[in-house]
């Protein structure tokens, strides 16, 4: 195992992904910009890995600088906060972790910056120890669900490498492989950055599980062919109405999984999960530059001149949602009551500015 992103000797060390498969490098930078920076490059992204990076990038604004008076402290905390959450705007995620940061030091006016510091290094570590706990829990709740024999099919990458844990498609996935229920794992390759290719093949390549990895466009005759019987992805943000955004060409295997009778389950945790979304219509979609379709590895593959449309993610349709794996429970339709009985202690993520 691996781990994506930690806090190690007042630093925030990470897995950088845009160099993955060919190498495995990892940096480390004590400058929350320069983690705001990793995750808008895609250096670290995975909606919960975005989330547990933030509160890193928080911790480390204040790690290591001698503030004058707690007003210095929130000051300079909240400048990270805002910075950090200008990023990515779909991950409802990033939002929740630094809204818990900022939480952690409510009425912290008159407090010396040392007590700040200690609740704000708390939250963090917190936020990411009960990712690593998510993860498993998904895992051990999703696998009841896998019959044995079953081959799975998944799109992009919502593993390890997503999370700071075994990740959450994956960890079901993983999880059911464990107790020799899975076959193999179908792999979609992911266009345009090939995370599927680049990342979900290569962590479950090193886990020892038969992978086939195949274009975005091969997963119609698969599941026509009657060669998986189960498709699991991530998600970046759920609405109260169990719509759920993950990354671009999802929504087309939710159809085809319709079409052809096979359960379609979406894992994630509750922090995914924001209560202040009514239905997908409201979920915030990040556009990529035009040169993540336009060129592979730095080299043009389309005209010149070419106009672009790059959506990074779409949204599934609850009505298209067998069931959602979270750490707490396996949501059935109607979401609005599932997802709101799972959800109701929570307050919502503040919105992306």
């Amino acid at each position: 195992m691996f781990t994506t992103v930690a806090w190690v000797e007042g630093k925030v060390r990470f897995i950088d992904q845009t160099r993955l498969p060919a190498e495995e490098i990892y940096a480390e930078t004590a400058d929350y910009r320069v983690v705001g920076e990793a995750i808008t490059s895609l250096r670290i992204r995975g909606a919960p890995a975005i989330g547990v990076a933030a509160a890193f990038g928080v911790l480390a604004a204040v790690t290591g600088k001698e503030f004058p008076s707690a007003r210095d402290f929130l000051s300079a905390m909240n400048e990270a906060v805002s910075s950090l959450a200008s990023t990515r705007p779909t991950a409802v995620n990033l939002f929740a972790a630094l809204q818990r940061m900022r939480h952690a030091v409510d009425g912290g006016e008159s407090f010396p910056p040392s007590e700040l510091l200690r609740r704000v290094r708390e939250e963090a570590l917190a936020i990411q120890r009960e990712d690593v706990e998510s993860c498993r829990r998904i895992g051990t709740l999703g696998a009841e669900l896998i019959r044995p024999g079953t081959s799975v099919l998944t799109h992009c990458n919502a593993g390890a490498l997503a999370t700071a844990g075994e990740g959450t498609a994956l960890s079901v996935i993983t999880a059911a492989a464990r107790e020799g229920k899975v076959t193999r794992v179908y792999v979609d390759e992911t266009r345009p950055l090939l995370q599927g290719a680049r990342l979900t093949a290569w962590e479950l390549v090193r886990q020892g599980i038969e992978v086939v990895l195949m274009t975005d466009s091969t997963a119609a005759t698969v599941l026509r062919q009657g060669k998986v019987q189960a498709v699991i992805v991530g998600a970046d943000r759920i609405a109260a109405n169990g719509d759920a955004a993950n990354k671009i060409g999802t929504y087309p295997l939710s159809v085809l999984a319709a079409r052809h009778g096979i359960p379609f389950y979406v894992a994630a945790p509750t922090s995914t999960i924001d209560p202040a979304t009514p239905d997908g219509d409201g979920i915030p979609i990040e556009e990529r530059p035009s040169e993540e379709v336009t060129h592979i590895g730095g080299r043009r593959i389309a005209a010149a001149g070419v106009k672009v449309f790059a959506p990074a993610f779409d949204v599934t349709p609850a009505s298209l949602i067998t069931a959602i794996i979270t750490e707490k429970a396996v949501l059935r339709p109607p979401y609005h009551e599932s997802i709101a009985a799972v959800t109701r202690e929570r307050p919502a993520a503040e919105a992306a500015p």
